[in-house]
């Protein structure tokens, strides 16, 4: 039989895999993201003792016994068994072997390589199969998220799991070239990456704001362009292999034509119109352009990209090509003379005449060009991959026009969407109006972690938990999409990861403490948890924000989720559909404790002038909070004018509960 646990698939079978009760599958497997794609429950657990040991058999790349000693080592920390091995080696001799991995080949890591693994649990051993490490990777990674406890200590449960990914490209995008993001920052995400079986990390390296890359062949491009902060060749390549033995592929993206300001403060020659130029400070989109119509530009190009191509053995590379205006080409009249004598007719055709231009010069690299959906035109040839941003419909022509594609437009992780946003958008939905053959030219998808309002200090929390969760969108099956259980499954991965050194969790608690001086961090914690930063490029509405501006305050200790509003709005759904009084009680409960914090944020505000502008808001959850207890007790009241002042942003946050409060009032 089948039974559906929340979004996961549990089949019961006989024998070894005995009838197991649902209540001990529930709890066994309740940790799992992304959920496999079979799950066999037995009858019994495995218990884990000091003499565990770890194996490996076969044939494989020499990758997975860094990727065992990591396990090992990470299995022991959770457990303080004091485990022995202290690193898996080849051909080791051991008196009993806990866990064996057997793996057929050594994997390469490129696009479409197997990564399918078998995990068979018994009472005695474990025992993970795989055509490639790759595979055994992530079963390792499967194989720490089974881990339990009872009374008797540390145990995986009984059961046979085959799984492989529905998609072969499952991304993250870093941008380090609008804030710069240094070595540890990039090594601990690309381990949270392989935690949730991503594959591919894309390194957006220069925007108007720096070109962050060493360029040997053309050093003013980095020395002028970069405020010092770039990566050393050694260094790409350090961080290359570190993604590979993680079975993650790193292809890079040198963004042109547009947001090229960054190229032209050292080579102002190579603009569309004379410099000097200088690097941005701000956000958004400026008009300095490469100009196509440059011959020095091409020779640059081919100079800078043979110079790269070498430390990204990926074959993929990204060219960018969003958001080109053309200002500059339309103001320049030696670029519209050009246009003319060759039949361009519009910014359109010019920017396709340099993508070809581009294209041959990848091609003798022996790469494949990527770029954003803008770089979609009839002249480009099929060759290409395009990237879609701006929305489903150019993936779908890409597709049915011959091009390969990948998925972002709603992975847009940097606007502050929450997870069940990402969760549910889906690169190739059951109803999309494409044939096989056009379906299965769309590869996958990336989350963008774009970094004009992240630094070093907030960067983790708003990749992670949330990119877990699109992680399982690009792995496990259409039809996981229970956005509860999802959301769940979330707060155990998040703090699984912190294992790994992110700083998601334990810098918001720094930065709180920072905010009051050293005072009581939590009324400003009962703040900071109902309400969520502004989305969608309203937080920088009025263009305040630059480079070197302060991304310490409310809206930087917020979240895209804020646990505690969604859990009243939960309630006060279930409590509106029952009428419990359990239910009742906690939303009570949640009321009085908003509508005293205000009292202790002018506290805490008297201290800290930072605090000061959340003050506002801090008495609109307050009346808010009151209007809803006065619903509770029946009591008449005329709350319009409090529900409208808690709509409104206050400090580049908006409060979450506002509507809940609101179905209270009117219910």
């Amino acid at each position: 039989m089948k039974k559906i646990l929340g979004a996961l698939v549990i089949v019961m079978t006989a024998g070894q895999f005995g009838m197991s009760s649902v209540l001990d599958s529930e709890e066994a497997f309740s940790q799992l993201m992304p959920i496999p794609q079979e799950v066999k429950v037995g009858d019994g657990r495995y218990r884990i003792e000091k003499n565990f040991t770890v194996a490996v058999s076969g044939n494989p790349d020499e990758r997975i016994y860094g990727a065992a000693s990591r396990f090992l080592r990470r299995l022991d920390n959770r457990t303080g068994l004091f485990l022995p091995q202290d690193y898996v080696e080849p051909d080791e001799e051991l008196e009993s072997v806990g866990l064996e991995i057997v793996v057929a080949r050594a994997g390469e890591v490129t696009l479409g390589e197997d990564e399918s693994y078998v995990l068979e649990i018994g009472t005695t051993s474990v025992l993970l199969k795989s055509e490639t490490d790759l595979g055994a990777m992530h079963g390792l990674e499967t194989l720490l998220q089974l881990l339990s406890t009872d009374e008797d200590g540390y145990y995986f449960p009984v059961s046979k799991i085959a799984d492989s990914p529905r998609f072969p490209w499952r991304g993250l995008m870093i941008d380090a070239a609008r804030h710069f993001m240094p070595m540890d920052v990039i090594k601990r995400n690309l381990d949270g990456m392989a935690a949730v079986k991503m594959n591919v990390m894309h390194w957006h390296l220069t925007e108007d704001q720096g070109f962050r890359v060493e360029c040997k062949s053309y050093p003013l491009l980095h020395e002028l362009g970069s405020d010092g902060m770039y990566y050393t060749h050694e260094q790409i390549k350090e961080i290359v292999q570190y993604a590979a033995d993680r079975g993650i592929r790193v292809y890079p993206e040198f963004d042109v034509p547009g947001h090229a300001t960054a190229w032209l403060v050292g080579h102002p020659e190579l603009g569309s119109k004379p410099g000097p130029y200088e690097i941005e400070r701000g956000w958004g989109i400026f008009q300095p352009t490469l100009d196509p119509t440059n011959e020095k530009v091409y020779t640059v190009l081919d100079a800078v990209f043979s110079e790269m191509a070498p430390l990204f053995p990926d074959p993929y590379f990204h060219i960018g090509g969003d958001e080109v205006e053309g200002h500059h080409w339309e103001e320049a009249e030696h670029i519209q003379a050009f246009m003319k004598e060759n039949d361009l007719k519009d910014k359109y055709a010019l920017q396709a005449y340099f993508n070809q231009r581009i294209l041959k010069i990848l091609t003798k690299l022996d790469k494949k060009m990527i770029g954003w959906d803008e770089i979609l035109h009839p002249a480009m040839p099929k060759n290409i991959m395009i990237h879609s941003w701006r929305g489903r419909d150019s993936m779908v022509s890409a597709a049915k026009d011959g091009y390969a594609s990948i998925l972002s437009n709603g992975y847009y992780i940097d606007l502050m969407q929450p997870a069940s946003d990402h969760y549910l958008v889906d690169p190739l939905p059951s109803d999309i109006e494409l044939n096989y053959e056009e379906r299965e030219r769309v590869y996958g998808g990336e989350a963008t972690m774009w970094s004009e309002h992240v630094t070093t200090e907030t960067v983790d929390g708003r990749i992670w938990p949330r990119t877990a969760a699109i992680a399982e969108r690009l792995w496990s099956a259409e039809e996981v999409r229970d956005v509860d259980d999802m959301y769940r499954r979330l707060d155990v991965i998040a703090v699984q990861l912190e294992e790994l050194g992110l700083t998601h969790i334990k810098n918001r608690g720094m930065m709180m403490r920072r905010l009051t001086r050293g005072a009581d961090i939590r009324p400003l914690h009962v703040l900071a948890d109902v309400v969520e930063p502004l989305k969608i490029y309203q937080r920088n509405a009025d263009l305040i924000y630059r480079s070197h501006s302060p991304y310490t305050l409310l809206p930087d200790v917020a979240g895209a989720d804020a646990k505690d509003a969604r859990r009243f709005n939960k309630m006060v759904d279930a409590y509106l559909k029952t009428g419990h009084k359990a239910d009742e009680g906690a939303i009570r409960s949640m009321l009085e404790m908003w509508a005293a914090n205000h009292a202790k944020m002018e506290v805490l505000a008297a201290d800290s002038p930072a605090l000061r502008e959340t003050l506002p808001l801090s008495e609109a959850l307050r009346d808010l909070a009151l209007s809803g207890l006065n619903a509770l007790d029946g009591k008449s009241q005329n709350s319009n004018s409090v529900i409208e002042r808690a709509k409104a942003p206050v400090a580049r946050v908006e409060l979450q509960v506002v509507d809940a409060v609101e179905k209270l009032i009117n219910k």
